[in-house]
């Protein structure tokens, strides 16, 4: 039996439900030369039955090991997979049916070592949902850093959503860091090694991230706290870029404080964020064409750049106190 084209390895802790909607969506695939790698890292919920519930649909192998985070938990897949190409979905994504489809045409066309994908938000999720996967996704947020045709610098794939050739994980050994910016310090190495990477912006998926603001907040500083775990390894990629949500939230800090204390210097500070609010409110309007999500939007997008800023000053003092 010839190997299949590409090989999926999803990582998941405690998340079958997500996965039974992920392993769902892969069935309805309409390029089906792929086997499916589902690695249980240590979870106390086990989605052994959902995998099993699939097999008569899917190619799909269920693995258990103890815990050790995603990053290790995707080399483990790597190790097994017999594919070409190795490609890397979070549990909480869904596949759009034609994403493989995109994906193939894609690179019969384009000489890649590497690819990364958008996310998007499906018809189905909530406002809240819907809210935060544009923050995710906007210039104004993020720089385009996760799958914008309109992307900043150099483009890095992102786990939640690429793939590799093989020869990839032969030469680099795959993630070094178990978790916490993991897939970021992958991309830079997978670069560094001479490789070439892109988007393909059709090769979207729908992610579903978090459904509340408590949870989004965790989650962004968690993603700030990563910035610093990666800078101990790369010091340049530590870039001017991502002091803007500090920048952003000292400056709020700042605002609010003089707002009350010297209405006439804090005033016009305030109105700088009111009109950075509304610049979210009408691109959202945009993209989106929903008044609701486009006010959430704001709220996501205040709620991400204070959260990854308190992480990355948080993680910044860890690092210079340890020296």
């Amino acid at each position: 039996m010839a190997a299949p084209k590409y090989s999926i390895i999803i990582p998941v802790y405690n998340r079958p439900d997500e996965v039974d909607e992920l392993l769902e969506s892969l069935t309805q695939q309409t390029f089906k030369d792929f086997e499916v790698l589902v690695i249980e890292d240590g979870s106390s919920i086990s989605c052994e039955s959902q995998v099993t519930s699939h097999k008569s649909k899917l190619n799909v192998e269920y693995y258990y090991k103890e815990n050790s985070g995603q990053g290790f938990s995707r080399n483990y897949g790597f190790e097994r997979a017999n594919g070409d190409w190795l490609v890397v979905f979070d549990s909480d994504c869904i596949i759009p049916s034609n994403y493989f489809q995109a994906v193939n045409e894609f690179l019969e066309n384009h000489d890649l070592d590497a690819y990364g994908g958008p996310d998007k938000a499906a018809d189905d999720f909530t406002l809240i949902q819907k809210a935060i996967s544009y923050s995710m996704t906007s210039l104004f947020t993020t720089g385009g850093i996760r799958g914008s045709k309109k992307h900043v610098g150099v483009f890095h794939p992102r786990s939640f959503n690429m793939g590799i050739k093989k020869e990839v994980f032969e030469k680099t050994g795959g993630y070094i860091l178990p978790k916490k910016g993991e897939d970021i310090e992958f991309s830079i190495r997978i670069i560094e090694n001479g490789f070439k990477t892109g988007l393909i912006p059709d090769a979207f998926v729908y992610h579903k991230r978090r459904t509340n603001f408590t949870q989004f907040f965790k989650q962004l500083h968690f993603f700030g706290t990563a910035r610093i775990n990666v800078f101990r390894h790369y010091k340049k990629e530590l870039k001017v870029l991502h002091f803007f949500p500090s920048a952003f939230l000292i400056g709020l800090l700042i605002s609010c404080f003089l707002y009350f204390l010297y209405p006439v210097i804090g005033k016009p500070a305030i109105m700088l964020y009111g009109l950075y609010g509304w610049i979210i409110l009408i691109d959202a309007l945009i993209k989106t064409r929903s008044i609701p999500v486009s006010i959430l939007a704001v709220i996501a997008a205040f709620v991400q750049l204070t959260a990854y800023g308190l992480g990355l000053i948080k993680e910044g003092f860890v690092y210079l106190l340890r020296g």
